[in-house]
């Protein structure tokens, strides 16, 4: 394919599933639950108001349905999971959305995440109000200003009744946004297809060491399904790495669970196809084969899981799915171990990924996947600094990925590769190209769109990143802290330094050690004015690298916006460096 068929290829930009918001509709209609008295606030449901005779503020109803199911719950945590079914019925929305709607009750009651004295985070169950709740009886129309503290008469109702004031409430809201309980034909039509999600394999016995074919089998039964245009497809497969601890945020209608285990040169797979609506088991298989014929086992669950589900494949995607990348399994096992090494980011582990990928082109050279590796591992010796001459460390990871697309031009993972290379060289409508012609092969490809989103920050269009990171999330909530730090490096630049906080927050709670997440919290603190904790941040950069300086660091960094780069050499120098 010639770079410039690459470049003209057409992809939209939008949200996968993108649903209209519905914070701006009349709720008025509903009938929601008794007036409480949240700490020392007043909180009037039916206005969307919360007041403490000093100050009073308006929630948007979406806020407020958030806060009245917490308050429910008060003293116990109520996972996200709950709280999209409570405050979104039969819509489908990001993480972000419940984030932003936890931010507008915290700002409201003035509270602190770090600090917080009524909403707390509990980090990866959900949330949990603190403060002491006390619901209303009777009518709440009494202005808020004559109940005081000391004299306030609680009429406490019986739990039954807030139980069912509550139900009645969210049926009743629903009912008012007149959202129907199946896709509208409106919607995407990658919405309207059936979603299936392939989670990570789980390793038998206590060889860790064989932990890479438990994510190669995951990796590439999500690349296979990928490929087939009638289903599309969440799970943890990430070029940028992954985290396995999130439920995805589509409905998914169908589970793929697996179990696997070497024993010498003998390859026990266990495979499960669950409908997740019931739970009832569709399919499951147990393959006890030579290691040799890993691929025919790879491609044997591909096939049944198509066949049961009764998926239209039409003569192409069948080539695809029979299409293998290496016929040499002892390439292709250097290449899951390579790979695994590489999702590590540290010096020692790239360098080894290195010399496996290589060992792998030797056994195989036109194993294009092999090449593709190569690259990426080429392209973070130069964007970490870790060699004496990046140029040439860069020149050689658009060889290795050139070489890749040569090799197989139907490879997503393969122009991903090579824009995440053409980003660092700063050309990012090149690699903008690449990645839609990524997503064109396949539309589930959750890394495509984050990376599209990365992208548009450095490009001085941050407002854009944040649709594109959105739909990655949807697609691979379990991808881990990069996509959090896009997020945070979009936010930051937009100038909303909570959200920024929120999402750089989250990152670093998954990988402590990214300097590039450490110097955005830092940054997100002077502009807010805490200097106090931006000067612990800087002291955390310089703990991880000691000889960092803003200008060898900017030096690598992909950002072209003059006016944005600017704000962070400024930053940067106000923290000493």
């Amino acid at each position: 394919m010639k770079q410039s068929e690459v470049d003209s290829v057409d992809s939209s930009d939008a949200v996968l599933g993108a649903k209209p918001s519905v914070d701006t509709v009349d709720a008025s209609a509903a009938v929601p639950p008794p007036d409480l008295h949240i700490g020392d606030w007043f909180v009037e449901t039916r206005a969307h108001r919360i007041s403490n005779g000093r100050r009073e503020f308006k929630l948007e109803p979406k806020a407020m349905a958030l806060l009245v199911h917490l308050a429910q719950h008060a003293g116990s945590t109520v996972s996200r999971e709950r709280l999209f079914e409570a405050v979104w019925p039969g819509v489908i929305v990001s993480d972000d959305t419940l984030t932003q709607a936890v931010t507008k009750v915290r700002k409201a009651f003035g509270d602190n995440a770090r600090n917080p004295r009524y909403i707390e985070t509990v980090p990866k169950l959900g949330y949990r109000l603190r403060a002491p709740v006390h619901f209303v009886s009777g009518s709440s129309a009494a202005a808020p200003a004559a109940r005081k503290p000391g004299a306030r008469l609680l009429f406490i109702g019986s739990l039954v009744l807030i139980v069912s004031l509550i139900a009645v409430f969210i049926v009743a809201e629903r009912s008012s946004l007149k959202l129907p309980d199946k896709p509208a034909p409106a919607r995407e039509a990658s919405d309207q297809l059936p979603t299936l999600t392939v989670e990570p394999f789980k390793l038998l016995g206590e060889d860790w060491t064989q932990a890479y074919l438990a994510q190669g089998l995951t990796y590439d039964l999500i690349t296979d399904l990928s490929k087939l245009s009638g289903l599309l497809v969440i799970g943890s497969r990430s070029v940028m790495g992954q985290k396995t601890d999130v439920l995805p945020m589509y409905p998914v209608r169908y589970r793929v669970q697996g179990e696997v285990q070497r024993v010498g040169s003998q390859l026990r797979v266990h495979v499960h196809l669950y409908d997740a609506r019931n739970g009832r088991q569709l399919w499951s298989e147990r393959f006890l084969r030579p290691i040799d014929n890993l691929f025919e086992i790879q491609e044997e669950v591909s096939r049944q899981i198509v066949s049961t589900l009764a998926i239209k494949v039409d003569e192409a995607e069948h080539r695809r799915l029979a299409h293998r990348y290496t016929d040499n399994v002892q390439a292709y096992e250097l290449f899951l171990q390579a790979q695994s090494l590489l999702l590590v980011r540290l010096e020692p582990e790239n360098g080894e990924a290195r010399r496996l990928f290589r060992q792998a082109i030797e056994m195989d050279p036109s194993f294009a996947r092999a090449y593709g590796g190569l690259a990426l591992a080429y392209a973070a010796d130069f964007r970490n600094q870790w060699t004496s001459d990046g140029d040439v460390a860069l020149q050689r990871a658009q060889a290795m990925a050139r070489t890749a697309l040569e090799i197989d031009p139907e490879i997503p993972e393969v122009y991903w590769v090579l824009a995440y290379v053409s980003a660092q060289k700063r050309q990012h409508q090149q690699a903008i190209g690449l990645l839609r012609k990524a997503v064109s092969l396949d539309q589930s490809f959750a890394d495509a769109y984050a990376l599209m989103g990365g992208i548009k920050t450095y490009m001085g269009q941050p407002a854009e990143t944040l649709p594109l990171v959105r739909t990655a999330v949807r697609l691979n909530p379990d991808a881990g802290y990069l996509y959090f730090l896009l997020l945070g490096r979009a936010y930051f630049f937009l100038g909303d330094w909570e959200q920024a906080l929120i999402n750089i927050s989250e990152a670093l709670e998954r990988n402590p050690a990214n300097i590039e997440a450490r110097i955005y919290l830092a940054a997100i603190r002077v502009a807010s004015g805490d200097y106090e904790e931006a000067a612990w941040q800087r002291d955390e950069i310089l703990a991880l690298g000691q000889e960092f300086t803003a200008a060898a660091w900017l030096q690598t960094y992909p950002m072209t916006d003059r006016a944005q780069h600017a704000q962070l050499l400024a930053t940067l120098q106000k923290l000493g460096f």
